[in-house]
């Protein structure tokens, strides 16, 4: 209340000089909506700091928080102070006027989460307040795993309007920047980011085809990169198990990257394997980043399949070589032993060819049929069975069916399907491939747990849901998910810090927020100094719990107290806000930060 009155007592002094200009916060109405394009680069934090007169009120203190303010240091009691959508005062702001008081209590305060590999791609336009993931603290999603939502052409948007099954969209974009800035126009509550996906512009080039780009084709390639860089990408992302991208080789991927690297930006990808050639996939993965002159991160670190478990240890020595050899590589990975895909990551890459249609059609011929389950039953190395590496149809959960026929079956196992149907687990992939016409979203265990802590424990390591954001509730109740959608970054902070304590609190922090935003160059994110965005959380380090499970997936983690986007709150006390400041968080190579704006001539 002191700061309160304080404040009012400012305006009331002021007011003929324009004080007033801050009187309609004091009843939390909703501010401007944000636009879609990110602020320029903040001032320097004296500078900043200076700004604020000291006889002016902030919009916002958090008073008493235990601050743990990304960088990996020891947590300190201290106050921040917001003005608009920065934090522009960090200390003792005890007798500083604010217009919002919130008393943290002790609790921990910290730059909102980055949630490095996020599929709320779509689940942000169904609902755009991303709940499972803003009720862990989670300020910045961002997206591109092999598939990006642009650059689009006619015959892509017209196989993508094909594919909406649970709820339905117009598509009325066309690049990666126009489809982020169309998502924050429609009202979002975290920021979001992307990468370009690698497999995106092979489509928009080639196609679904097996074959390499000719020299025209690639130059395409290539200028799609640029602009999607210039637009704000982070780089480029790839998917390497999945058709079409399988079909890329090294020197195609390399092609790329040099482009996404001529403007600061890197590669990222999902490797060739993750099991059974995991090493072989590391050094080309190390490889594109020595060759492209970038840097590079591996998707979801892992190795995949009981017989695979001892090359973790390895794959980390060779990230650990190369960065040691000056190559910047860095990884991030969920904190489960399962992952989610599909029944495609049961199959040979070569069926799928011509993408989802051609897929089916090729399935339901039986010289085709046969080959294929040939290959399911006896898979070697040159492509990645998930199926093989989860060892047993128990170990292969199903998840998630287009057709209403189907849902029924979600949530049961392969073998318990294969059973009910009287035919055989990998007869019954095929089939279930054919009638619902989809990939059928899938889960399969297949990780250690000591695998897991052992990722957990690289300094190198961020973490990513490889989830969307979505809510238990309404048309997200249609399908089931992986636990991870709703507990990641919970399970990070409390099962694997808190009570595992396999790394500290503020390392936890810090792999959350400064060590992505410094990795991907996001300028004044994860961070809580004056001139920093603020995405802030307040969390109770000593309750914050995840609570899904892979037979109860969609249940919130709790924890969290509050969380501020860009200023403005978005969860107060446990409950969404409604409040939509989501905004676009560009790359180093988006033409706004240069004197030359768009006009300046690609690298």
């Amino acid at each position: 209340m002191h700061r309160l009155r304080m404040g009012l007592l400012v305006c009331l002094v002021l007011a003929l000089a324009g004080c007033g200009r801050w009187w309609p916060r004091l009843d939390r109405s909703p501010r401007t909506p944000a636009t879609a394009v990110e602020a320029a680069p903040a001032a320097s934090s004296a500078a900043l700091a200076a700004a604020v007169p000291a006889d002016e009120p902030l919009d916002l203190v958090i008073a008493d928080g235990l601050l743990y303010d990304g960088t990996g240091a020891d947590p300190r009691r201290a106050d921040v102070g917001i003005r608009g959508d920065r934090v522009v005062e960090v200390g003792d702001l005890s007798d500083r006027a604010s217009l919002r008081l919130v008393n943290a209590g002790g609790l921990a305060v910290a730059p909102g989460f980055i949630n490095m590999l996020s599929w709320a791609t779509e689940s942000l336009i169904a609902d755009g307040r991303g709940l499972s993931d803003v009720a862990q603290g989670v300020t910045l999603e961002v997206f591109g795993e092999g598939w990006s939502m642009g650059p689009l052409n006619e015959a892509m948007k017209a196989d993508a309007l094909k594919a909406q099954s649970d709820f339905n969209f117009p598509i009325e974009w066309t690049s990666l920047g126009e489809y982020l800035d169309w998502l924050v126009a429609r009202g979002i509550s975290p920021n979001i980011a992307s990468f370009v996906g690698a497999t995106t512009v092979r489509i928009h080039e080639l196609g679904e085809a097996n074959r390499a780009p000719d020299a025209a084709e690639l130059a395409r390639m290539q200028a799609l990169v640029d602009a999607a860089m210039r637009e704000g990408a982070l780089g480029v992302g790839a998917s390497l198990i999945y058709a079409p991208a399988f079909f890329a080789k090294t020197d195609e991927l390399t092609a790329l990257a040099k482009r996404a690297a001529a403007h600061d930006g890197g590669y990222i990808a999902h490797m060739r394997s993750e099991a059974g050639r995991l090493l072989e996939a590391l050094d080309e993965h190390i490889g594109i980043a020595r060759d492209s002159g970038g840097r590079a991160e591996v998707y979801h670190l892992k190795a995949a399949g009981e017989r695979n478990w001892p090359k973790m240890q390895e794959a980390i020595a060779k990230i650990e070589a190369a960065r040691a050899a000056g190559i910047e590589v860095s990884a991030n990975m969920y904190a489960y032993t399962a992952g989610a895909t599909g029944l495609d990551a049961a199959m040979p890459p070569w069926v799928k060819e011509g993408g989802t249609d051609a897929w089916v059609k090729r399935l339901r011929e039986p010289a085709v049929r046969k080959r294929v389950l040939a290959e399911m039953r006896a898979p070697d190395d040159s492509w990645e069975s998930l199926y093989r590496e989860a060892a047993s149809p128990d170990r292969v959960l199903l998840i998630g069916f287009n057709k209403p026929a189907l849902k029924p079956l979600t949530g049961k196992t392969l073998a318990e399907v294969a059973k009910s149907r009287g035919t055989s687990p990998e007869d019954t992939i095929i089939d279930l491939v054919v009638e619902d016409e989809s990939r059928v979203d899938t889960i399969y265990f297949l990780m250690s747990e000591d695998n897991v802590e052992l990722g957990i424990r690289q300094p190198w390591v961020s973490f990513g849901s490889d989830a969307e954001a979505s809510a238990p509730e309404g048309v997200f109740l249609k399908r089931s998910t992986h636990p991870r959608a709703y507990g990641n970054v919970a399970r990070v902070l409390g099962h694997y810090s808190r009570d595992r304590g396999i790394i500290t609190l503020q390392d936890a922090v810090r792999r959350l927020t400064g060590l992505p935003a410094e990795n991907w160059r996001l300028k004044d994110r994860g961070c809580l100094d004056p001139g920093c965005f603020a995405d802030i959380v307040v969390f109770d380090a000593a309750a914050i719990r995840d609570h899904a499970t892979f037979v109860k997936p969609q249940q919130l983690a709790t924890g969290v107290h509050h969380v501020w986007v860009n200023g403005e709150q978005v969860f107060r006390d446990g409950t969404h806000t409604g409040a939509k400041p989501g905004r676009v968080v560009r790359g180093p190579g988006w033409c706004g930060w240069s004197e030359g704006g768009c006009e300046r001539a690609t690298p």
